[in-house]
């Protein structure tokens, strides 16, 4: 990647703005709206807006290895935090990927130095869920279910956050589980049962 390119990029895509919209930058800089929030994996290979196909301001992204929403995270809590009590956003998309690497490299048993207090999360779920994982003979079917079943982990860690918790006797707040295939392009909706997965520990994390 030449960087020099970047910035003739940029220019070209400010052209490509004003020749449509005289006023898109203008527009563009009195505030954000965004009604989603929108926390997916640092992978280069996975870009939030244009998988969504949606416009600065439509969404508002927070971005780590493996999509991890940890309550020891205060980038992660801190985004929750604005989006949900502040921006008042009406949807929170936790959106894993197939062949994450973040995910493949918690399933080794290797030491992998600063990255392994982050993977320890992620094997946490592995330990969790390790009778269905372990009964997945194939070892690519079991890393793409393990790729899942974290996206549902990190769903329910948000809907655990004292600010979701609030927002659900405020209004209408709703949180939804996806995997982008990277073979595919496509967006997967895992249609996470929340009721059924939370009735048992919702009496410890329900804070009203």
């Amino acid at each position: 990647m030449n960087i020099e390119q970047i910035f003739k990029n940029n220019e070209k895509w400010i052209a490509e703005k004003l020749k449509c919209d005289e006023a898109y930058f203008k527009n563009l800089s009195t505030g954000q709206n965004p009604e989603i929030l929108y926390i997916g994996c640092s992978d280069s290979r996975v870009t939030a807006e244009e998988l969504m196909g949606v416009k600065p301001g439509e969404v508002f992204v927070h971005r780590n290895i493996a999509n991890m929403v940890s309550n020891n995270d205060l980038s992660a809590m801190s985004v929750v935090n604005y989006a949900v009590s502040h921006l008042k956003v009406k949807h929170i998309i936790v959106c894993g990927h197939y062949y994450c690497t973040g995910i493949k490299a918690a399933m080794q048993s290797k030491d992998l130095g600063i990255l392994n207090p982050w993977l320890r999360s992620i094997r946490d779920v592995y330990r969790l869920h390790k009778d269905e994982l372990n009964s997945i003979d194939i070892e690519d079917e079991r890393y793409k279910r393990l790729v899942e079943l974290n996206v549902q982990e990190q769903c329910v860690n948000v809907i655990k956050t004292a600010d979701v918790q609030k927002a659900y006797f405020e209004r209408e707040l709703t949180v939804h589980g996806w995997v982008f295939d990277v073979h595919t392009g496509k967006l997967i909706d895992l249609k996470i049962d929340f009721d059924d997965i939370l009735k048992h520990i919702m009496e410890i994390y329900r804070i009203i």
